[in-house]
């Protein structure tokens, strides 16, 4: 498995936390010096300089969206003070976090955006199962995202996290990552969720998704989940127009079971493609 990939994922994963280089090292399976080697030959960038860059990019777009405290947001991108985040801030973007805040806009900022992970084909891939689903119901966050912007779904998955095990009619031990409403252009909904026994009582902002019995193609996913595109990218692009089936309108989901790590991004999970007949 490619170090870069896990490193990619741990960064995005954890990008508000306190991270160090040998925390992204473990979670890559090699020595500081490997990751370090190999993630500036695929990025052009040392891991923790994308690091940075990336919390001060999502700072700047907080500060753009008129966040109210300078510090939180600071102490958010993971500096002590507001002094220490506005020399970080100047010394990557040429201007200050007020003016950012007072102008309302990232337009002229050279923002770092998350480095898509390795979309290659596999080589081989497992036969997948096939399955008629249930009707059942998801509830969760969503956003819209195009294929530029997916490389967020980390974070999404991040900010879900504090929500897990409160949910009112939470059916706990299995997570789902719900994707829908996919337009021409290739932006789509993605809803991370549990199931839920009906939609009563649930937050304002959360998603609810019905996802309806349905024949589905079942397909293990058993490598660490930086590399889920690969997987995903060989099996619209290779099984699919081999296979004589067709896609059918219905929701397509990620399944997460009790032996998928979050932390550590181990442990597979399935893809569930709706097909016709």
């Amino acid at each position: 498995m490619n170090p870069t990939e896990k490193a990619l994922w741990f960064v995005e994963s954890h990008l508000p936390d306190a991270v160090s280089l040998d925390d992204v090292a473990a979670s890559s399976g090699v020595s500081r010096f490997h990751v370090t080697r190999a993630f500036a030959a695929a990025t052009g960038r040392s891991v923790m300089g994308y690091m940075r860059a990336r919390r001060l990019s999502e700072a700047a777009r907080k500060l753009a969206g008129g966040a109210p405290d300078i510090l939180s947001v600071a102490l958010d991108a993971g500096y002590g003070s507001h002094e220490a985040f506005t020399r970080a801030f100047r010394d990557a973007f040429g201007t200050t976090p007020e003016l950012v805040r007072a102008q309302g806009s990232t337009r002229n900022l050279d923002l770092v955006e998350p480095i898509l992970m390795d979309s290659s084909l596999l080589t081989t891939l497992e036969p997948p199962r096939f399955e008629t689903s249930r009707p059942f119901l998801v509830a969760g966050l969503g956003e819209r995202y195009s294929c530029e912007t997916s490389a967020g779904i980390p974070r999404q998955w991040q900010r879900f996290a504090p929500y897990i095990g409160s949910i009112p009619g939470e059916v706990p031990g299995v997570f789902y990552g719900v994707c829908l409403n996919g337009d021409d252009a290739g932006n789509f909904d993605y809803v991370v969720g549990v199931e839920v026994k009906d939609f009563s009582d649930l937050p304002k902002d959360f998603y609810r998704v019905r996802v309806p019995a349905q024949k589905y193609a079942v397909f293990s996913h058993r490598e660490h989940i930086s590399t889920i595109r690969r997987t995903v990218n060989t099996i619209w692009n290779k099984w699919l127009p081999a296979s004589g089936h067709e896609i059918a309108d219905a929701p397509e989901f990620e399944r997460y079971g009790p032996e998928f790590d979050a932390h550590t991004g181990n442990g597979g999970l399935e893809i569930w493609l709706p097909v016709k007949g």
